[in-house]
């Protein structure tokens, strides 16, 4: 194996550019988010203003001992400098005995400033919960516990349910026993193509204070990012960004135009994130609460017909910036692991071949796609198993950076676009399975317009692969397997009409190829017996309990949603679609028959705050606990407002 070199060959304590800290800032703007975390692995997300000298320590909890420090340059690789005070660093340590499961550990970062030494706490007080000095974790090699859920808005007005997780963690931070083993985001962390106006106001005052690096856009009626920032068509207006002409009229209808969608919502691409920089501070906003404090909603040059939207807007964001703190101390003490749906890059994202036919081939569509994973990359992907990304992808990275906004970016998304690793696992019990959904897509043979599979043949042979003769697994699907199928007949309808981009019909479902072949895994011998399911994307909850018709042995199959975090459903329409579905697609009804699920006998369970309804339509974090087999043993959600939503099975 070669060795690799990093672009910038230094010491960690010598700064990449000879520069003083902005005074102004503090030195985190962003983290300690906890990211992997097992036996032999301990991983920490941290964002800073300046590069910093900095140490790792770990301490016991039972007596404060310190059984390690080290400054992190001696194993975690050189941050990645985003802006002129803007810096990404992954701390990856590997300890050289396992450390010990089911017990509390304390971790420390120590900044070192001459023969000053502050520590986290020194740094931000409210990083730790009460009674304690330090940020505490806990390795759990068995998966007793697991909170999740995905789509997380800041204008929405719904309450940020991640702070359900930070008001238990509050209680049970000392309890071993009763901690979630880790928090799994299931996509939509962010929306780069739905943003609120004070949101957008915000991103570009905190990249300004940041410097984050400008950058040149081809292919569009502004020339780069300050012409972006000047132009009138910044806030509220950026779908007539792309130029007005009828070869790029199909792609502002599909990629930037805010297509209407009648059943189910409106697609709000009028604050469409564009730049690298505006996604970056994105992040660094919804993650964190240091840098609201230099933001002043009320500065924004906002349309005068958009006013009144965006004063309604202001004051959703308000509220959910005044809970940034407590979702910062959460993700600093829960193991958190994140994968991307289509919001963290755009609406439809690779929807179907006719879709990516059309947005690849512009260089500005291009562009933001490939911006937005870069920004996934640093904000979320690093963090899920750093080893998928070494070598020649960090040089890549670090390479865009040393030339920002030019070639080098340009080079960096077409490696990142032709990148087939974002899928990851865990060595847990049951094992943890996550799937990329989103990049190798089965392409429709018979129409450009038909949605494409959610993953290829190739990649769904080596998941069954994977899969072999385990007794159980996890499996984080960011879509439902299976879905409500009223919904999904809805979808189909309309696609067989010519018109998927209306409905989102991206369900497992939607493609006979993909269909099958998922299907043919769960029918497989020597796959798991036990199949949960974890799934987002969809606004709503529900848990089904699914097993295979006319098989002796069937296996157990849970498929468990919970969405949003931050985001919800059309209540009316939603209610509607509850009941047309349990009336039409019943366990017994012959209509599942003209399915391809027909091979599968598929029971809702029952949600303990209605008596009739299936589905759950509240901000909400899900809660799973499992048994020592794999088996839930409870299914849950917490809503944002209070209280907690189980669902039963039905006799």
């Amino acid at each position: 194996m070669r060795r690799v070199h990093y672009p910038s060959k230094r010491h960690h304590n010598q700064p990449l550019y000879p520069m003083q800290q902005h005074a102004d800032l503090p030195p985190i703007i962003a983290g300690p988010i906890l990211r992997r975390v097992t036996r032999d692995q301990l991983v920490l997300w941290v964002a800073t203003s300046s590069e910093l000298s900095m140490s790792l320590c770990l301490y016991r909890h039972t007596d404060q001992h310190c059984f390690f420090k080290g400054d992190i340059g001696d194993f975690s690789p050189p941050p990645v400098r985003i802006g002129e005070h803007a810096y990404i660093y992954l701390i990856d340590f590997k300890p050289q005995d396992p450390f010990p499961a089911e017990e509390l550990l304390q971790y420390d970062l120590l900044f070192h400033n001459g023969q000053e030494e502050s520590s986290l706490v020194d740094c931000m007080s409210h990083i730790v919960y009460e009674g304690q000095s330090r940020p505490l974790f806990v390795v759990k090699p068995v998966l007793d516990h697991i909170l999740h859920g995905s789509c997380r808005k800041p204008h929405d007005p719904s309450k940020d349910a991640l702070l359900r997780i930070d008001n238990e963690l509050a209680t049970t931070v000392t309890k071993p026993e009763k901690r979630p083993a880790l928090l799994m985001m299931t996509g939509d962390q962010i929306y780069a193509d739905d943003v609120g106006g004070p949101m957008l106001v915000a991103i570009h005052q905190a990249a300004a204070k940041l410097g984050l690096f400008k950058e040149h856009l081809t292919g569009a009626v502004v020339a780069d990012s300050d012409q972006l920032l000047a132009s009138k068509f910044c806030y509220y207006k950026r779908e007539e960004l792309l130029p007005h002409n009828k070869e790029t009229k199909n792609l502002r209808d599909r990629f930037f135009g805010g297509v209407r969608k009648p059943i189910f919502t409106t697609a709000s691409a009028h604050n469409h994130l564009v730049t690298l920089a505006e996604l970056a501070a994105m992040y660094l906003l919804i993650w964190s609460p240091a840098l609201w404090k230099y933001v002043d909603l009320d500065s924004g040059d906002i349309p005068e017909g958009n006013r009144e939207q965006y004063k309604t807007e202001s004051k959703d964001v308000g509220a959910f910036a005044e809970g940034l703190g407590n979702v910062q101390r959460l993700l600093a003490h829960m193991p958190t692991y994140m994968i991307f749906d289509d919001h963290d890059v755009t609406d439809d994202w690779n929807l179907s071949r006719g879709w990516e036919e059309v947005a690849y081939e512009h260089p500005f569509s291009r562009r933001i796609i490939g911006n937005a994973l870069i920004a996934y990359f640093l904000f979320q992907g690093w963090g899920n198993n750093p080893q998928q990304f070494e070598g020649v992808f960090l040089e890549h990275v670090h390479d865009c950076f040393h030339e920002p906004g030019g070639e080098k970016q340009d080079a960096l998304i077409n490696y990142l676009l032709k990148f087939e690793a974002w899928n990851y696992s865990l060595p847990t019990k049951p094992k943890m399975v996550v799937l990329d959904t989103r990049t190798n897509r089965w392409w429709s043979e018979s129409s450009l317009t038909k949605p494409s599979g959610l993953m290829e043949w190739e990649d769904l042979s080596e998941l069954q692969q994977e899969l072999m003769h385990q007794p159980s697994v996890l499996l984080i699907s960011p879509a439902p397997i299976f879905g409500v199928k009223l919904i999904e007949v809805v979808q189909r309808i309309i696609t067989y009409c010519g018109h998927p981009l209306v409905v989102d019909a991206e369900n497992w479902m939607a493609h006979p190829g993909s269909a099958n072949v998922i299907l043919n895994i769960f029918r497989h011998r020597h796959t798991p017996k036990n199949f949960v399911i974890l799934s987002g994307d969809v606004h709503y909850s529900f848990a089904y309990d699914v097993k295979l018709r006319y098989r002796r042995n069937s296996p157990n199959i849970w498929q468990i949603t919970c969405s949003g975090f931050k985001n919800e459903f059309p209540h009316r329409l939603l209610r509607w679609f509850d009941r047309a579905n349990r009336w039409l697609y019943a366990s017994r009804s012959p209509l599942n028959w003209f399915t391809r699920r027909r091979k599968m006998r598929i029971k809702a369970r029952r949600p303990d705050n209605h008596d009739a309804r299936q589905l759950v339509n509240e901000s909400s974090v899900g809660r799973v606990r499992l048994n020592e087999q794999g088996e839930p043993t409870e299914i849950s959600v917490l809503p944002g407002r209070g209280g907690e939503v189980k669902f039963y099975a039905q006799q």
